[in-house]
């Protein structure tokens, strides 16, 4: 069966567009060729422990120029949901987030508990505190629950750990706001105006990228950089509905296809 026109693609960024500190080849001209075809952009991350503007910048040292409305950031939705509710929030994440998360409260009660990469404000008492907030009520919020990371010198506990580790001590489950959270997708394509059934998301991991977008009801595209060899080694590849080398065959893929 043929597959319907494309109407947004939806990218993820580290280990799609850039791994290890370097941008993928071919992923500028892959990005340059989506625009030039016409198909809606968004750039989607669980990147939980810089601002949008910061990764925007980052970007474009790469040389991806990103407008700040196609960003999706799991910060971004938490900023909202959180204002929104009028929380009184209790914060372990980076020092860079404390500066732009808003309703934060620096005594209890708390409403609300935001876990995101605290690799630097991370100690006992910071911990300690989060489960004491969600056990006398607060919901327990998660940037994401990525297991590890990559980086230039290796593999890094990521920020699921942690949060397994509150969740578990408190006796509770943790609302997800990025990836594989299927609202996080969802928004996505709403900002686009495209339905989802005409959005296509791309990434290297089977566990978010893939298994969110698959939830969410979009066609997921896996790319076999990033963490893609530890997976497949794992068993969790081949559940995309198209897998290609990297993110600079996907123009030719979109074309194939059709765009709405």
């Amino acid at each position: 069966m043929a597959c319907a026109p494309v109407g947004a693609v939806l990218l993820d960024l580290e280990g799609t567009l850039y791994a290890r500190g370097a941008v993928i080849d071919g992923a500028v001209e892959a990005v340059a060729a989506l625009r030039e075809l016409g198909v809606g952009l968004r750039f989607l991350t669980n990147t939980d422990s810089k601002s949008a503007e910061r990764i925007r910048a980052e970007l474009a040292g790469y040389g991806l120029a990103v407008a700040a409305e196609e960003l999706f950031t799991p910060v971004v939705a938490a900023a909202q949901l959180l204002t929104a509710a009028g929380a009184r929030t209790y914060p372990l994440v980076s020092r860079e987030l404390r500066e732009v998360l808003p309703t934060l409260a620096d005594e209890p009660p708390y409403s609300h508990v935001v876990i995101g990469d605290c690799r630097d404000t991370l100690d006992y008492a910071a911990l300690d505190g989060a489960f004491r907030a969600v056990r006398d009520g607060a919901r327990l919020l998660a940037l994401q629950t990525g297991r590890y990371f990559k980086r230039a010198d290796g593999d890094h506990l990521d920020t699921g750990a942690v949060v397994a580790a509150v969740a578990y001590a408190a006796g509770t489950e943790a609302r997800v706001l990025g990836k594989p959270a299927t609202d996080f997708f969802e928004l996505a394509a709403l900002s686009l105006g495209v339905p989802v059934t005409a959005c296509v998301v791309v990434g290297d991991d089977a566990t978010t990228d893939i298994a969110g977008g698959r939830a969410a009801g979009l066609r997921t595209v896996q790319v076999r950089t990033g963490k893609y060899e530890d997976q497949r080694a794992e068993g969790l590849t081949g559940q995309a509905t198209h897998e290609l080398d990297s993110v600079a065959g996907l123009p030719r893929l979109v074309r194939e296809w059709g765009v709405a």
